[in-house]
């Protein structure tokens, strides 16, 4: 019997794909559990617009992600910080704030957690942060740290 999976079963197959097994490991064993439903052609032609929905949110993200790239690509962020004796922060500048500014200077919302820091940044001055927007696309930016 053609069955397609509904979540992984370990040692049969993975979410989404389509397998031949026998009649009463799928009877008894997958569809009773509901971990596959029965290989029609509906719901084959479900299966196949729900992967064809997936890959296009996917290249709609790859697209969003290199726009951001493009538009913060050698771009400087300005961060205003408030400092004690010694031009010492209070404090650090962190993502979270960096994401803050590119917001609030370029319109791009960014996840803080996209944001990584070489080291933390406790003095003014000029650092650079590597924004990773998806997997194979990041960008460096220059962040300028000045007293408020």
């Amino acid at each position: 019997m053609k069955v397609i999976f509904v979540q992984d079963v370990k040692g049969s197959g993975k979410k989404g794909e389509v397998k031949n097994v026998s009649d009463g490991y799928a009877r008894n064993m997958l569809l009773k559990k509901g971990l596959a439903v029965e290989a029609t052609p509906q719901n084959l032609s479900e299966l196949s617009g729900k992967q064809s929905s997936a890959a296009h949110k996917i290249d709609v993200e790859k697209q969003n992600a290199q726009a951001i790239a493009d538009q913060m690509k050698g771009k400087t962020v300005h961060a205003v910080a408030k400092a004690g004796n010694g031009g010492k922060l209070f404090g650090a500048v962190t993502a979270a704030q960096i994401a803050e500014c590119i917001a609030a200077e370029y319109g791009c919302k960014i996840d803080k957690k996209k944001i990584s820091l070489k080291s933390d940044i406790k003095n003014f001055g000029t650092y650079e942060a590597e924004i990773r927007l998806y997997a194979g696309i990041s960008v460096k930016v220059t962040v300028e740290v000045a007293e408020g």
